[in-house]
């Protein structure tokens, strides 16, 4: 990593230590997507969510000492995100910029080598309460993670926005970020998909299927539901709203299969082949999400980083395109400071969903934490 790559990150850092993230919400120039009407709000009488209570810190998982002793056994001191998804009875943990000895622990990478743009950890454990223990990660020597796509020219890392398996195959969406900018913004200059036939071991990007540099969809959450693969859909940066796409499960790598949520006709949701007419489903600022189905609410429920309150927050809606609630704070950066990402899976829960556990980063330490929070009904 070069020096402009550690000034943009420890500018970031800053930012976000002092809570002035926000203040830059005037100068990031909104895609055409973000110019749309507002989006419907959940009416309170309809809300299943009163509060979250109970908000822990039950472990750190990834980074420097992780349970998992990921720096001793993989040369993973630091990493972070650390998106989920399940095949075959097990789940895979997706990471971001992932270092070797020896992050500084205040912020960032700082000057640690051996960079890889993103990692990858294999876990069969499905019991929450004590943190998530790795069975492995996907490695191309002993004692070292192996980085699973690697970047363009022009681009500065490439980093695994969410994975998803249909089938044998295994899918992740990535985002080429051409730059690191001011606290919350970064450019890209595209996303896309790439897959894996041989369970995470080798991946091949797919060229049929991108978005471009400014699209609503640089970074995603996947939900699988019915015949379909949902794509939650927003611009690189935390300062874009959320948008909604679906595919076929068999036709993932088809761009032309691809529809996007553009609106209700008598109640039913519109989907459009056009990305351009996709309405936003939940407004800006929205940071790194992830969407999964609450049977404890009988809501889906969306956990994602606000800029605006240096928080991680929830949202709930009965149906994937909303109206979506107001959002509720989950987890403060005033006790977690630097804090963004927020991933669930639906195996992990407690009591049907009233418990939560969900896989956190920190800016600070560069590590990914195990976090569990409890829902109260209305």
């Amino acid at each position: 990593m070069n020096n402009y790559q550690f000034s943009t990150r420890r500018a970031l850092v800053r930012g976000i230590l002092a809570g002035g993230a926000a203040t830059l919400l005037a100068a990031c120039a909104p895609s055409a997507s973000q110019t749309d009407d507002a989006p419907p709000e959940l009416p309170e009488a309809d809300r299943a969510l009163k509060a979250v209570t109970g908000v822990e810190q039950v472990a750190c998982i990834a980074g420097k000492d992780s349970i998992n002793e990921t720096g001793e056994k993989w040369t993973v001191y630091g990493t972070d995100l650390g998106s989920m998804f399940d095949k075959d009875g097990k789940i895979y943990m997706v990471f971001g910029d992932t270092f070797g000895c020896c992050p500084p622990g205040t912020g960032g990478p700082g000057g640690a080598g051996d960079w890889r743009y993103n990692v990858m950890a294999v876990i069969s454990d499905r019991d929450p309460k004590d943190g998530l223990t790795f069975d492995t990660m996907i490695t191309d020597r002993q004692y070292h993670a192996k980085q699973l796509i690697t970047k363009e020219f022009v681009d500065t890392t490439v980093i695994p926005t969410y994975g998803v398996a249909v089938g044998d195959r295994m899918f992740l969406h990535y985002m080429g970020v051409r730059s690191w900018g001011t606290p919350g913004s970064w450019t890209l200059s595209s996303s896309g998909l790439a897959y894996s036939d041989d369970d995470g071991e080798t991946w091949h990007k797919d060229s049929g299927v991108s978005w471009a540099g400014d699209s609503n969809f640089g970074q995603v959450a996947f939900v699988k539901e019915g015949n379909f693969l949902y794509l939650f859909g927003i611009p690189g940066g935390r300062f874009g709203g959320v948008a909604l796409a679906r595919v076929p499960q068999d036709k993932v790598l088809d761009q032309a299969a691809y529809r996007y949520y553009s609106g209700q006709f008598l109640g039913r949701p519109v989907w459009s082949k056009d990305e351009k007419e996709a309405k936003l489903i939940v407004p800006a600022p929205v940071g790194e999400l992830s969407v999964i189905w609450n049977a404890y609410l009988e809501r889906w429920i969306m956990t994602y980083l606000d800029e605006h309150r240096a928080a991680i927050v929830i949202r709930e809606a009965r149906e994937m395109w909303g109206p979506w609630s107001p959002p509720l704070t989950l987890v403060s950066g005033k006790d977690y400071p630097a804090l963004y990402g927020a991933y669930m899976h639906p195996w992990y829960v407690e009591n049907d969903g009233e418990t939560i556990y969900f896989a956190m980063s920190q800016w600070g330490p560069y590590s990914v934490f195990w976090m569990k929070a409890t829902l109260v009904k209305n």
